[in-house]
């Protein structure tokens, strides 16, 4: 009586079969106390070949009597499993080396042994696995690090190596920013602490000394969250993008400049046939020895020196390329200062100037001096705008507010407004509303230094109706600048 028949009909007609026994990523058999192959599944088959009716010994390694050091004979004995390194052959007759997993299977928990399973997995497949994984690591083309809890790198790859140096046993803060000490908000301690993944932009120093922009993921190694020995890290270097965006700023920057030099000589022109008819008109009043024309000539000198020295300082400021000096500064003081600065200047004009201001605003990274700036050229523009709109009463209003993330200050007058074909060309070179009294640089410094804080500057305005200049700045931007900055400012 063949005592292999029922477990193999119990095997094969059950769920265990089905679902795992056949989808299980091994070469999967069940041998009797004969060593009969009584059951396989389709890995063992594809790997080994013909099985039925036949001896393990045989179907493993071509032998014609059992193995000496049986495994599956120790573990009928002892109920012991057990690992070993073997070789035998394939279905097709070719050396084989597995790694053979042999396992007591019993019909009660505590009863004897009356089959033996063994699970197998080709030697070959997985060193061919690690060799890819290997390639894949030393080429990916990123920078990938390992480190314990104590921030030491116990591997790189390739392009890490390339590009820091010697790394191997050294804390990873002294390799990517030849600190002393760990760094602040480090996203791999946090990684240690909870076990999840952490992202941040991080700015290193490579061995040449060239500074490295790089977006950091940091990883646990290990399935137990509760007790992560190991952090991967994996770094994206993005300092050619950083440098591209620096130039592109630049870029555009230099071509407003250029455009500008263009139009300075029409400006020039004009000032000097001012400062011509100036000094005709006091060389006529001199020969005359009439004080009313002196008087006159040198009012127009006076008045067309004014108009040089605003047009020279305008087009320095412009034209200075420079990072912003953030400091956390409170938006609302900035507000205060320029309604105390401009309060009488308004008042004279009749003009009403207010501030409505969001008191829930807190310090925020910004270059004070350079939105005092902004803020300046807004407000001087509103309220020359109200006082040529011709109307008995008007406003301007500062206002402050942060929301979803967005700081903003806006400037609001009631003045004459702005008709679609001025306020297509508010924010381009030379133009001004104020006729020979403005240089037209304004506007254009005002949107180059939000600009350079990250920010968007817009204008929203209808004839007769007044007008709005709304300056935007995403806090998460200001404070990577901030950062930025800080470091730069430590040598990091």
């Amino acid at each position: 009586m063949n005592r292999s028949k029922p477990i193999a009909r119990e095997i094969s007609g059950s769920w265990f079969y089905k679902e795992l026994f056949q989808q299980v990523p091994f070469n999967v058999a069940v041998i009797d106390h004969n060593y009969n192959i009584v059951e396989a599944n389709d890995n063992f088959t594809d790997y080994f070949g013909r099985w039925k009716g036949r001896k393990c010994y045989k179907v493993y390694k071509n032998l014609d009597y059992p193995c000496l050091g049986c495994n599956a004979r120790l573990t009928f004995e002892d109920g012991r499993p057990r690992v070993s390194d073997e070789s035998g052959v394939d279905q097709h007759g070719k050396e084989a080396h597995y790694v053979l997993h042999t396992a007591p299977l019993r019909e009660h928990r505590r009863g004897p042994v009356k089959y033996i399973i063994e699970m197998s997995r080709d030697v070959i497949e997985t060193k061919n696995w690690q060799v890819e994984y290997q390639l894949l690591f030393e080429r990916v083309p990123c920078y990938i690090t390992v480190i314990d809890r104590n921030f030491k790198i116990i591997r790189a790859n390739e392009n890490f190596r390339n590009n820091f140096g010697d790394v191997m046993g050294r804390q990873c803060y002294e390799v990517y920013k030849r600190r002393k000490t760990k760094c602040p908000n480090c996203p791999a301690a946090r990684t240690f602490k909870d076990g999840k993944i952490h992202h941040s932009d991080q700015v290193g120093v490579k061995k040449s000394g060239e500074r490295a922009y790089y977006v950091l993921t940091t990883s646990p190694l290990g399935r137990d969250v509760d007790d992560v020995a190991h952090v991967i890290e994996i770094s994206t270097d993005v300092t050619a993008s950083k440098k591209l965006e620096k130039e592109a700023l630049e870029a555009e920057r230099l071509a407003a400049v250029g455009q500008t030099v263009a139009g300075l000589a029409h400006s020039i022109k004009n000032i000097l046939m001012g400062l011509e008819g100036g000094m005709y008109i006091v060389g006529k009043g001199l020969k005359r020895n009439n004080k009313q024309i002196l008087d006159q000539g040198w009012e127009m000198l006076e008045r067309n020196f004014n108009k040089t020295t605003s047009l020279v300082k305008d087009f320095l400021s412009f034209a200075k390329g420079r990072l912003p000096d953030l400091k956390m500064v409170n938006p609302n003081d900035l507000v205060k200062e320029i309604v105390d600065l401009y309060h009488d200047v308004a008042e004279d004009v009749g003009v009403e100037l207010i501030a409505e201001v969001d008191p829930n605003i807190k310090n925020v990274p910004l270059d004070a001096k350079g939105i005092h700036t902004c803020l300046t050229n807004l407000v001087s523009n509103a309220i020359d705008a109200c006082r040529m709109s011709g109307k008995k009463t008007n406003r301007v209003c500062i206002m402050t507010e942060d929301k979803k993330g967005i700081l903003t200050f806006t400037v609001l007058d009631s003045g004459a407004g702005m008709d679609s074909e001025i306020k297509s060309r508010v924010f381009t070179t030379f133009f001004t509303t104020k006729g020979g009294q403005g240089t037209g640089l304004g506007l254009l410094t005002t949107r180059k230094i939000v600009k350079e804080h990250g920010g968007k500057i817009s204008a929203h305005s209808k004839k007769g109706q007044g007008a709005s200049f709304k300056m935007a700045f995403p806090k998460k931007r200001l404070y990577a600048l901030y950062n930025e900055n800080n470091r730069e400012e430590s040598g990091e």
